[in-house]
């Protein structure tokens, strides 16, 4: 596998977030989203260190750290990462976390991998790639996963909540709305929920920004 980076940190978003987690970016991504924070890892020509599952495993049982989570770019995409992650699933003492773009159908894997989390971004529409969502895993989701709709702008924010409300989706999984920083102030995400009485949804803010450098790698 092509990895861009792996560290261990604190996990600044998601449903472990604060905790200590080891982190494994792997290369390359399907979408090119507006307010992307990770374009270092998107293109074929990024820079990237060859893995064996194997390797990346033995790297995670070194960190002293229980929660894992494989991201990107789009990690479901890479190929190799379904042995990774049988060797992560197959361990009792790991939490593992999958962040995944929205646009991979997860039906599959989340039959192959019932223990892994996803945490699902829906792309709305300032990202400028809400038309390469896969619509199908905001039924296939469970109370295992967190869906995380990422926001940058009202019309983002209106459209969120009509489609959590339309789907019934905090009936089936976590729902948070990450505002995009310098983009959204999260004042008004917070107002917009108490208006429209979303008291199921969770305002999950990037951590890992507001301790660090907002461009800063390896955090």
């Amino acid at each position: 596998m092509e990895v861009v980076e792996k560290f261990l940190s604190i996990d600044g978003e998601g449903p472990t977030a604060g905790e200590l987690a080891v982190f494994i970016r792997l290369k390359g991504c399907n979408l090119r989203c507006s307010w992307c924070d990770t374009t270092y890892s998107l293109e074929e020509t990024a820079q990237a260190d060859s893995a064996t599952a194997e390797e990346l495993y033995r790297y995670v049982k070194s960190m002293p750290a229980h929660n894992v989570t494989l991201t990107g770019g789009e990690p479901l995409l890479h190929p190799g990462v379904e042995e990774l992650l049988a060797l992560l699933n197959e361990d009792p003492a790991l939490q593992v976390h999958v962040e995944t773009n929205g646009s991979v159908d997860l039906r599959w894997w989340k039959k192959q991998f019932p223990w892994v989390s996803f945490v699902v971004d829906f792309k709305l529409p300032e990202s400028g790639e809400m038309e390469k969502m896969d619509r199908g895993n905001l039924r296939v989701v469970d109370n295992r996963d967190v869906y995380k709709f990422v926001i940058a702008s009202r019309q983002d924010l209106e459209y969120a909540a009509w489609l959590v409300q339309e789907e019934q989706l905090c009936q089936r999984t976590a729902v948070h709305f990450s505002p995009v920083l310098g983009k959204v102030d999260p004042a008004e995400i917070v107002e917009y929920m108490k208006e429209k009485g979303l008291s199921d949804v969770k305002l999950q803010m990037q951590i890992h920004k507001l301790i660090w450098k907002p461009d800063q790698r390896g955090v």
